[in-house]
């Protein structure tokens, strides 16, 4: 199993930006899906986005598209995901997440978990 861990979250104002990077354990990423999700209080956790660098491809939910970018540094084994234009309804813990295979949008589908990076947007 792979070990995952978020960090760079925290209280920023609405318009602001924050940059989250989540690392891997195993060097992993060039046969590995990794995504963000996102959980707000008393809402489903979300998919925000997913890397798949073997591929080449990225996917991005329509909420955060044009605002939020994602990468990689296969050599520190490293997902970032760059939040700009935050808005109030982006506040959520920010969940890191992987799989062996292709991008796929549900979080029952990967199986790798870090234990989630607050971000808070005030208005």
């Amino acid at each position: 199993q792979v070990q995952l861990a978020e960090s760079g979250g925290g209280l920023v104002q609405a318009g602001g930006s924050l940059r989250l990077s989540c690392a891997a354990s195993q060097h992993t990423l060039s046969r590995y899906t990794m995504a963000w999700f996102r959980q707000a209080p008393g809402k489903e956790r979300e998919f925000v986005a997913a890397i798949n660098w073997r591929e080449g491809t990225t996917r991005f939910a329509d909420s955060v598209k044009g605002r939020f970018t994602i990468s990689s540094d296969n050599a520190k084994n490293t997902v970032y995901l760059q939040m700009s234009s935050l808005q109030p309804e982006d506040t959520a813990v920010y969940y890191c997440a992987g799989r062996t295979g292709v991008i796929f949008y549900r979080s029952k589908d990967y199986i790798d978990w870090g234990q989630g990076t607050q971000v808070t947007v005030s208005s």
